[in-house]
């Protein structure tokens, strides 16, 4: 048995979809497939029941992937605690939403290399359930995040700023001098929206479906650019972040009524080993991301 052999098992487990892991892991699907058969043939197990696209755990499997998930994580934390002791300058993993990242970073990243500049700092864009997952599984370190989530107990989090969700429109819509807009207004207005792994997306659908609306979806992004493209040619409108604003002086923010209030934060594992590195990133994040807010709510 390798550790890349449980590496392997444990992303098809997640994805149910080899091709998917594969994808994910940068790998061919036939080295996933080879390494999951020796698996099965080392331990005389059969872990999956295969289907055309989809593949499921086995009674065995679901034991197998428990044990295995745990051995990983083991590995991860025992591999950081080697690498602290070597002082190896291993990049810390941080996971950012697309809408988030133009709020924080790269101000927050300048200041913490500059203060810190022997400790290198990778960026990976995810929606914020998504990052969150990932750092539960130790693929992230830690990650800003919507924290208006259900399964935010299962991790240590920060909470940096509170914001409020705006309906943003240009300013030659017809809404734009609306002082104030409901849920019921927007009903047939043509929305952007946003990824499935966003949690402003899932809390913007949770009240369209307490209205028992459904709303005109024209579009499903991720990036902020793509959104006021869409604004600015006057095709729809967004709900956004109102600090956005800040850096979009084009647009209308109508306040919705009632207030929609997001919490943002950082995430990170909650009953594990973290490197001095990560806990650095985590101190300077606390102590210097209040003059951040400051800032941006200044403009």
């Amino acid at each position: 048995m390798k550790i890349i052999q449980l590496e392997y098992f444990c992303a098809v487990s997640r994805f149910h979809s080899i091709t998917q892991a594969a994808q994910h892991l940068y790998v061919t699907p036939p080295a996933i497939s080879s390494a999951i058969k020796e698996l099965e043939k080392e331990f005389s197990i059969s872990l999956f029941t295969r289907s055309k696209n989809h593949v499921t755990l086995t009674k065995e499997g679901e034991l197998f992937y428990q044990k295995a998930a745990n051995l990983l994580q083991t590995i991860n934390q025992t591999t950081s605690e080697f690498m602290d002791l070597g002082k190896q300058a291993i990049p810390i993993k941080v996971g950012i939403p697309p809408l988030l990242s133009t709020i924080f970073f790269p101000e927050m990243l300048i200041a913490f290399q500059n203060e810190y500049p022997d400790i290198p700092v990778e960026l990976y864009e995810y929606g914020s359930l998504r990052a969150a997952k990932l750092v539960q599984e130790d693929a992230l370190d830690l990650a800003l995040v919507n924290m208006n989530f259900y399964e935010l107990d299962k991790l240590n989090s920060y909470r940096i700023l509170s914001d409020k969700i705006v309906f943003c429109v240009s300013k030659n819509h017809p809404l734009a001098k609306e002082t104030s807009i409901t849920v019921e207004l927007l009903k047939d207005e043509p929305l952007m929206m946003y990824n499935s792994d966003s949690v402003q997306n899932s809390t913007l659908n949770e009240l369209f479906e307490a209205a028992g609306i459904k709303p005109n979806i024209i579009m499903q992004a991720s990036q902020l650019y793509t959104i006021r493209n869409f604004i600015s040619h006057n095709l729809g409108g967004a709900c956004i972040y109102s600090s956005l604003l800040a850096n979009m002086p084009e647009f209308a923010g109508i306040p919705i009524m009632p207030t929609v209030e997001q919490e943002i934060g950082i995430v990170w594992p909650k009953g594990k080993y973290l490197s001095s590195r990560v806990e650095k990133f985590i101190n300077f994040t606390k102590k210097h991301a209040p003059a951040v807010t400051e800032r941006l709510f200044a403009k």
